[in-house]
């Protein structure tokens, strides 16, 4: 019974998320025929700073909302979490707008021009969503979740089009975004229920039991942020930003679906696995159960993918987009490898084991800096990101092994109490 409850609600979820992805996918067939592969180079750099600094915005809190003990210790460490995402994004906010009025912005933000200020208003909103997301994920609302999920993707595709056709290129991308992120969070505020009003001591003392996920998670996560948008980052200040701009789009079809199977997948598996943990249940069964399902149908997804990615882009995005295949290619045994590794993260969070996967991503971003530093060292972009993929792909098998591992400890430990109590 509880199994088919867990697969309703993936289901529920997944139909918000699936049509939020098609929306989003489908919107591609318009969004590169109105802006080139240039506009989406310096889209992705736009980008690439929003997800590395939504980590630092949060620091990770909005995980614990799931394992508190009780709502009112999720009310206090979501209305501690709003308040410092709030206040990173102001300050934030102030040190970018400096930098623009003193024509001061260094790297890659000087190509992004007045559009950097967009960056603070993306990371509140995409604060508050992470948090609004977990507490519905809580108390199982993923109707809701999937709901906002959709009308962002809509809203975020139709201001996209409107904007590419009034003639606002660049900056039409990154405005669309915003926009549709805040959309998307309103969502949210018109189906939340008053959020329990909590003293700052409980605030704080919520925090303090939490401070794992900063130490441990948010620390991990920033590096994994950062050493996963280096080819923004970095490889884009030696190439031409139409590198860049196929490069995304590969990234975007390869990687966005899964993400979006992902978040699904790991929301619902985290709070039943925290849920399991708590009442000494064996989670075992459900975990493999949806890996051999989600292998199953993934496998000759990726084959067929393999080997239709070249002319199936040309044919649907047009010629200025032929190239984007060797990338998928590149990037199709690292995703694959993803899509089971990414959906048990969580995994280090129910067992408080945080600080050893904070190791595998220190090695990650190691191999990653050396992999961008061959392919610039050879002046060839598609090798660095050939190398760059094969290292993601390496962890992520490493992770997945240890993941298991994880759970296998538990479940012997269940046995053994068990045989304790007898």
């Amino acid at each position: 019974m509880r199994d088919k409850t867990i697969v309703k609600e993936m289901g529920t979820l997944l139909s918000g998320n699936v049509l939020a992805q098609v929306i989003t996918l489908v919107a591609y067939f318009a969004l590169t025929r109105i802006f080139s592969t240039e506009d989406y180079g310096l889209y992705s750099i736009f980008y690439s700073y929003i997800e590395v600094l939504i980590i630092l915005s949060t620091c990770k809190y909005e995980l614990s909302i799931v394992t508190a003990d009780t709502d009112r210790e999720a009310a206090a460490v979501s209305r501690y979490t709003l308040r410092l995402n709030a206040i990173v994004s102001f300050l934030l906010l102030t040190v970018v707008l400096a930098l623009w009025l003193t024509d001061s912005l260094p790297g890659n933000f000087s190509q992004l021009g007045w559009m950097v200020l967009l960056i603070p208003p993306m990371v509140f909103f995409c604060g508050t969503s992470r948090v609004y997301s977990f507490l519905f994920n809580r108390a199982h609302g993923y109707r809701i979740m999937a709901a906002s999920e959709t009308v962002n993707a809509a809203s975020a595709a139709l201001l996209k089009i409107g904007l590419g056709l009034l003639g606002v290129l660049q900056a039409g991308l990154p405005v669309g975004t915003v926009a549709g992120r805040a959309i998307g969070n309103l969502v949210y505020r018109l189906k939340m229920k008053h959020l329990e009003h909590c003293t700052w001591e409980e605030q704080r003392k919520a925090a303090r039991k939490h401070r794992n996920f900063p130490r441990y998670v948010a620390t991990k996560d920033f590096i994994n942020s950062f050493s996963g948008n280096l080819p923004f980052l970095w490889l884009a200040l030696y190439f031409d930003r139409a590198d860049v701009g196929l490069f995304s789009l590969a990234l975007t079809f390869t990687f966005r679906p899964v993400n979006i199977l992902n978040g699904a997948f790991e929301q619902v598996l985290y709070a039943r696995t925290a849920e399991g943990v708590r009442e000494h249940r064996s989670v075992s069964r459900t975990i493999w159960r949806f890996l051999l399902t989600v292998n199953a149908v993934a496998i000759p997804l990726f084959v067929l993918a393999w080997f239709v990615a070249e002319p199936v882009f040309a044919f649907c995005f047009g010629g200025k987009w032929a190239g984007c295949g060797v990338y998928v290619q590149a990037l199709l045994p690292w995703v694959f490898l993803m899509l089971s590794s990414t959906s048990l993260m969580f995994i280090s969070n129910v067992f408080s084991t945080q600080r050893i996967e904070f190791g595998f991503y220190l090695v990650l971003l190691a191999l990653r800096i050396a992999a961008i530093a061959v392919g610039i060292h050879a002046g060839d972009f598609l090798l660095a990101i050939r190398l760059y993929a094969a290292a993601g792909a390496l962890v992520a098998a490493s992770l997945l092994v240890w993941y298991f591992w994880q759970v296998r400890r538990y479940e012997r430990s269940l046995v053994t109490d068990s045989h304790e109590c007898k």
